[in-house]
């Protein structure tokens, strides 16, 4: 193993003379089969290594067991040492998406919190050959094309991964083999996430019934995938410096009469990359945002537009095909409209609309991971309700916090841009403001164990 990972590195130039690597550790076979081999091979590449390690908060004693492991193992290699409570569940219910999600996001934002403090440098962590085959399965499952049958790479920004290319197997025989002492999480025994059971269901199922090779038939896949993903990208660079008129980091002009002569599936590769070249990122662009510029496009006429989120406008003029990113200081847009419940309000400034409903508990069939749906204890309700815009000195207390905050500062702490947050509609009752649309309720108003009667919201583009 320790040669196949050596290869890995050298051939991706993953690891460098006086890299800086962060690895993440959780105690695990995998993470502890990374930080040994690595171990090893600073015997041929100077670099210096940083354990860090998460504890999600979500499985009590065993977690702090896993967290002193950790500590004590990074004692005994001498190794410098950095760890983080966190609570899973909580941050997953905040953000409305799922735990596996939620686990993510918050190690990958530790491990980018230590990178600053040792000097910059790399993020390992021990993805292997069977967790690409479960990703694989997932991505087909949700829909994907070429790009997302890759499934991860060896080197994405600043995560590196060197034991992608290994096999589980290979991985605990590298554990047995070296006497390595692991912890086990029993979680990773149980069906309770998607990926959990597509490893322990899904995948064992295949095997029996269906292709015993299945992870490295996988593996297989993603590779293939990745050489095809990269000509069409090469080749669609090509094209669209053919195709370019004028570009600067506001604005790109496309030549119409050529765009429109190209291959439906590079088209689509064009504007994505013009959409990130002129945004820095794809971030709330979707499939279907990016056909409805191509068919703007490939129709023609003059002066028609559409508009994309993050301010961006796809345009045509003449033979002229434009994206640019919109930096028009647009005035504030003031509403308030009194809800009628059972009735849909639409709020025609902002291109969306509520149904708000009263249910009692029994009915209810709570989604946590849906942003856009939102429970409340009805009976705490004080008064009318009202959808509205934000107001200077707005207040709430925000879900799993105990006290007031200002909405200004909420915003500031989320990360909302400020041409988004006039944007953001606010539902009210006659004292406080229970939800921010898309983000947080208020704690005053949340369900309980004595909650009878039920407020639910859901808003809805039109």
């Amino acid at each position: 193993m320790r040669e196949k990972v050596l290869k890995t590195i050298l051939e991706h130039r993953l690891i460098e003379e006086e890299d800086n690597i962060v690895v993440g550790v959780s105690g695990g076979p995998d993470s502890m089969a990374l930080l040994y081999v690595l171990l090893d091979i600073k015997k041929d590449i100077r670099f210096n290594i940083y354990i860090a390690h998460v504890n999600h908060g979500v499985r009590g004693e065993d977690a702090l067991k896993d967290e002193i492991f950790v500590k004590q193992i990074s004692e005994k290699l001498n190794l410098p040492y950095y760890s983080k409570r966190v609570n899973m569940n909580l941050y997953a219910k905040e953000k409305g998406i799922s735990s596996e999600e939620a686990g993510r996001e918050l190690r990958y934002g530790f491990f980018r919190e230590i990178l600053p403090k040792v000097g910059g440098g790399k993020i390992a962590v021990a993805h292997n050959m069977n967790d690409q085959a479960e990703t694989l399965i997932m991505r087909f499952l949700r829909g994907t094309g070429i790009d997302g049958l890759k499934g991860m790479e060896f080197k994405n920004e600043d995560i590196i991964r060197p034991i992608l290319g290994i096999e589980r197997v290979e991985i605990e025989e590298y554990i047995f083999k070296n006497n390595i002492e692991t912890v086990l999480d029993k979680t990773n025994l149980e069906p309770i996430y998607s990926r959990n059971k597509v490893r322990l269901e899904v995948i064992p199922y295949i095997e029996e019934n269906f292709n015993p090779n299945i992870i490295k038939t996988l593996w297989r896949t993603s590779q293939v995938s990745i050489l095809d993903s990269e000509f069409l990208e090469n080749y669609s660079e090509k094209r669209y410096n053919i195709l370019v008129k004028k570009a600067d980091k506001h604005s790109i002009i496309l030549n119409g009469s050529l765009f429109s002569k190209e291959h439906r599936s590079i088209q689509q590769r064009i504007i994505r990359n013009c959409i990130y070249k002129i945004n820095e990122s794809l971030q709330g662009i979707t499939e279907q945002h990016v056909s409805s510029v191509i068919n703007l496009f490939v129709e023609g006429g003059t002066g028609k537009e559409i508009h994309l989120p993050n301010d961006i406008i796809a345009k045509t003029s003449y033979e002229d095909f434009i994206l640019e990113k919109s930096s028009e200081k647009k005035e504030k847009i003031d509403y308030s409209y009194k809800i009628d419940l059972y009735k849909p309000t639409c709020l025609m400034e902002l291109g969306c609309s509520f149904n708000i409903k009263i249910l009692p508990i029994e009915k209810i069939k709570i989604r946590y991971k849906d942003r856009f749906i939102k429970y409340l204890d009805f009976d705490k309700i004080k008064g009318n309700l009202y959808i509205r815009s934000r107001q200077a000195g707005d207040r709430f207390v925000p879900f799993g916090m105990s006290g007031t905050k200002k909405l200004k500062d909420y915003f500031i702490d989320e990360k909302i841009p400020k041409d988004l947050r006039d944007k953001i509609p606010l539902i009210v009752d006659e004292e406080n403001i229970l939800w921010v649309v898309g983000y947080r309720i208020n704690d005053l108003y949340k369900i309980t164990k004595d909650t009878k009667t039920v407020l639910v919201m859901e808003y809805n583009n039109v």
